[in-house]
């Protein structure tokens, strides 16, 4: 691997007025790479914000792989009465026993996103976090704010995916359910520590000052009390080698047979380049923006802090890192785009 190329790349990306900072894991083969740009560092734990969603795959994915769940279980079957009444609502009819797991996983519910969808003031969760409006909230008070929305669809309506944190709210309270622990117990027992990771874990005090300070545009944003509700949906502190431990465990067997992967691979469209699967996602260019020149599909997850975790199966390379900017995650992508370009470069 070009290693010289990808530190190169990494420092362009810091532009000091959007991108204060970026760090970035290359994995391929037995070559392994981490580089730092900016004020962030090698070491430096951040938010990995909705990345998060593919370590609830995982968890969900370990469940059916012990014979725990199927995914076409119905959500009744694990959640309360309470959560579960008028969770869905369209059109005068009530389709909240009809949804099942797989639903939540590859965001086919048609439930509203309680974070990035508007409440009655015509303002998201999300635009008065970016206004500087830092507030925590509760599971119920989640589902209670998604319930408050209009659903988008029917659930299963062919072809059709709506991207909502709603969902893995709803799946990280199942999963506590069936194992009889929180969300944060269960990830330690099942994948932090088995993978031996040192500085991952659940957001849970707004006074940890340990992960970098995201940017919204230029300035810090500092949404601590947000980001200890965030839980299942985006709740996870990493550094992008530890990351990178967990994606590689992800595509290779250690939580779920690899057999279970093609049955992920589902593809719908939920916002232009990004595609939605069964609890994974992925960015793929159309070659007529890459200069008809076909670009590979990235498979994972990314987050809005511009965090990312990503498989390339037709160069059979890992990449982990990010950002660190709310306004444009999109950014990791352009510079990501830049690093597969160079991976067949010479010298090593």
């Amino acid at each position: 691997m070009n290693t010289s190329k990808f530190q190169a790349i990494i420092n362009k990306t810091i532009d000091n007025k959007s991108i204060f900072g970026t760090v970035l894991t290359v994995v391929k083969g037995n070559d392994s790479w981490t580089g730092s740009a900016g004020n962030l560092t090698n070491e430096q734990p951040y938010f990995i914000a909705s990345t998060t969603k593919l370590y609830i795959t995982a968890l969900i994915l370990k469940l059916k792989a012990d014979g725990k769940l199927m995914l076409d279980d119905k959500i009744s079957k694990y959640l309360s009465s309470e959560i579960m009444h008028k969770l869905h609502v369209y059109k005068a009819v009530n389709y909240s026993d009809t949804l099942n797991i797989s639903n939540l996983l590859a965001h086919t519910s048609g439930l509203p996103d309680y974070f990035e969808d508007k409440g009655a003031d015509g303002k998201s969760l999300l635009q008065k976090l970016q206004e500087g409006h830092d507030q925590s909230w509760t599971f119920e008070q989640a589902v209670e704010m998604s319930k408050k929305m209009p659903p988008k669809f029917a659930p299963d309506t062919k072809g059709k995916a709506h991207y909502s944190d709603t969902n893995f709210q709803l799946l990280g309270k199942i999963i506590e359910n069936v194992y009889g622990k929180t969300i944060a117990e269960v990830m330690n027992e099942i994948i932090f520590q088995p993978l031996a990771l040192k500085q991952t874990y659940m957001y849970a005090d707004a006074g940890d000052k340990t992960p970098a300070m995201m940017y919204f545009k230029n300035n810090p944003l500092d949404i601590s009390k947000a980001m200890t509700s965030f839980g299942a949906d985006g709740g996870i502190v990493s550094t992008s080698a530890e990351t990178m431990v967990f994606l590689k465990a992800f595509f290779n067997g250690t939580f779920f047979p690899t057999t279970y992967l093609p049955e992920l691979y589902k593809w719908n469209s939920v916002m232009f380049p990004l595609e939605y699967g069964v609890g994974i996602m992925k960015f793929q260019l159309p070659a007529i923006f890459t200069m008809f020149r076909k670009m590979p599909a990235f498979i994972g997850h990314s987050g809005l802090s511009g965090a990312f975790a990503d498989y390339i199966p037709d160069k059979d390379v890992y990449l982990a890192g990010t950002v660190n900017q709310i306004n444009n995650p999109g950014t990791s992508y352009k510079m990501l785009i830049q690093i597969v370009n160079s991976i067949n470069s010479t010298p090593k």
